[in-house]
């Protein structure tokens, strides 16, 4: 429920009034004894869903903008008389009003925004050398990211430009930020004893993790825009959905800084796709939830539907273009890691039961120690994996182990490698006889 409160302009107590008797609304009128602009104050209760047609029908009796009205959420109401209200006004949805001053209370001011993402960069970086997905969690909890993909969203459907532009710029902004403060720390913390010498940012799980965008990235960012729209819309559990839009967009960018200090483009290129992608799906996704939701602007002579209609079709459009070419850099990152796991089942399982030939009797297989990577096999003249074989006592090895492995995977899988061969002595005890 909320609590409505409206100033009634000289002149238009009776309209006022009477717009709310249509609505079978209870109020109470108090006389107004400022300096004599208003001659009353109304106030009554209202369910949440009920707010917008209410206030709009209050503005065609008289309320503008120059009067007051003020609606205040209620901790309980304690009224039978409230029922019929809420059987006409159903649904859980804030109103019009309601939404944008949620909007602009989760886009902070400029200073604090910096302050604060720089800060979860900073801690979110610290985490990825360090291999800490708890570190990165917690950075996620400090990053103001939530705000402004939710203003540019309510900006855009309310016809808001202001709104809606100041919502895209903190976005832009920010992530640009974010990848500056990640490389300034990779370049500041690169080859110093806080890290292990000749250290290889490519071989850490949680940078690696972001290194390899597919199209799973987008399950992410998604349903981080649906719920970040969803708890603005009913005005409940904004903080814990802002870490997970975080998640989907601080992470990357600050791995994106790190590819750049160690100047591995590859790392920073992946990276970066997977912010854009994460940064135009959460957008898409909170889009297009608040105009299903049936948000527009006030429905005067002062906005153009139509044109408020094109404006969302057209940002839907650009975003969809965007996440259309982008998608070909997952789509091909989504199918290279199919491939990988495809082809490195195949090749244990050929070299496996190649090894359970009796001809080779006292030869175990043990694993592929080198793991099998399609780029890097697609890419490379000569790529080698590493065959593990465990040689009980007594067994002879042939000699031209390391060239059967690869005329028989080679015959198999139809893939030109090279195998290395590498042999760990065995002893097995003996077998119990019935």
């Amino acid at each position: 429920m909320r609590l409505v409160q409206v100033l009634i302009p000289n002149g238009t107590r009776e309209s006022v009034l009477a717009a709310l008797d249509e609505e079978t609304i209870d109020y109470a009128v108090w006389e107004e004894t400022g300096r004599g602009d208003f001659e009353a104050l109304v106030s009554f209760p209202i369910p949440e869903s009920g707010v917008e047609p209410v206030l709009d029908r209050l503005e065609s009796a008289g309320i503008r903008e120059d009067a007051y009205t003020i609606v205040m959420a209620t901790e309980t109401v304690i009224s039978e008389r409230t029922n019929l209200l809420e059987k006409r006004y159903k649904g859980l949805r804030i109103s019009r009003e309601e939404l944008v001053a949620r909007a602009e209370e989760l886009a902070p001011a400029g200073s604090t925004y910096v302050a604060f993402l720089v800060l979860s960069t900073m801690i979110a970086t610290a985490g990825l050398l360090s291999d800490s997905a708890a570190t990165i969690i917690g950075a996620m909890v400090v990053a103001p990211l939530m705000g402004p993909a939710i203003t540019a969203s309510v900006g855009t459907v309310l016809g808001d430009e202001r709104l809606a532009s100041r919502g895209v710029t903190f976005q832009v902004f920010g992530l640009c930020l974010a990848i500056a403060v990640g490389a300034t720390m990779g370049f500041l913390l690169k080859d110093t004893f806080m890290l292990p010498p000749e250290l290889d940012i490519r071989e850490i799980p949680q940078v690696a993790e972001r290194t390899t965008p597919t199209f799973l990235s987008l399950f992410l960012a998604l349903g981080s825009g649906i719920a970040g729209a969803i708890s603005v819309m009913r005005n409940a559990g904004s903080a814990l959905v802002g870490v997970a839009i975080a998640v989907a967009l601080i992470p990357p960018a600050a791995t994106a800084g790190l590819g750049l200090a160690w100047g591995f483009d590859g790392v920073a290129l992946a990276a970066g796709t997977l912010v854009l992608v994460n940064l135009l799906a959460i957008n898409l996704s909170a889009l297009v939830l608040f105009y299903l939701a049936g948000y527009r602007p006030v429905g005067d002579e002062s906005f153009d539907q139509r044109a408020i209609r094109r404006s969302v079709i057209k940002r839907l459009a650009g975003i969809g273009v965007g996440m259309l070419l982008l998608s070909v850099v997952l789509g091909g990152v989504t199918a290279a890691e199919y491939l990988t796991h495809e082809i490195e089942i195949e090749l244990t399982r050929e070299a496996a039961a190649m090894l359970d030939d009796p001809e080779y009797d006292g030869l175990n297989y043990e694993g592929i120690t080198t793991e099998f990577d399609f780029v890097d096999y697609a890419t490379s003249e000569a790529y080698e994996i590493e065959i593990l074989v465990g040689v009980e006592e007594g067994t002879a090895v042939p000699p031209d182990l390391a060239q059967q492995f690869d005329d028989h995977l080679t015959e198999a899988t139809g893939l030109d490698i090279a195998v290395r061969v590498g042999f760990l002595d065995e002893q097995v005890s003996d077998r119990a006889t019935a």
